[in-house]
């Protein structure tokens, strides 16, 4: 092997080893701040344009929030190092299973098949649901 070759292998695997290390720093993911009920309004309204948002009820953990929009159950929860907003009727949500503190609704999704969220007590009462 001759110096140009070993100079050029040399290059090259060190610029591969920038690349890759470009390429692990860009998918770290980036801590996002939790959510308010300002702020997850905000987000619903963008995802769901005109559409009555009656009551929200926001994680404890600041992770998701839940609104009922008539018939309709609207989701906003964590997923990967953004949220992701689904729809579900409401009385599903209302039925969906409540232990230790933690609501999993079904959203029969492949690309989100279930949503968690840290809610103090669910199902809501009549009062408050309306």
């Amino acid at each position: 092997m001759d110096k140009a070759y070993l100079i050029q292998l040399a290059g090259s695997a060190a610029a591969v080893m920038v690349l890759v290390a470009i390429a692990a720093w860009a998918k770290i993911a980036k801590p996002m701040t939790p959510l308010d009920e300002a702020r997850a309004r905000r987000l619903l309204s963008d995802e769901f344009p005109g559409r009555n948002l009656e009551r929200i009820w926001v994680a404890t953990d600041g992770r998701g929030a839940l609104a009922r929009s008539g018939a309709s159950a609207l989701i906003l929860f964590e997923l990967g190092d953004g949220y992701v907003a689904r729809q579900i009727p409401w009385a599903q949500a209302v039925s969906s299973s409540f232990r230790d503190g933690v609501v999993k609704l079904d959203l029969s999704d492949v690309a989100a098949p279930q949503a968690r969220l840290a809610l103090e007590s669910w199902p809501p009462s009549p009062r408050e649901a309306a």
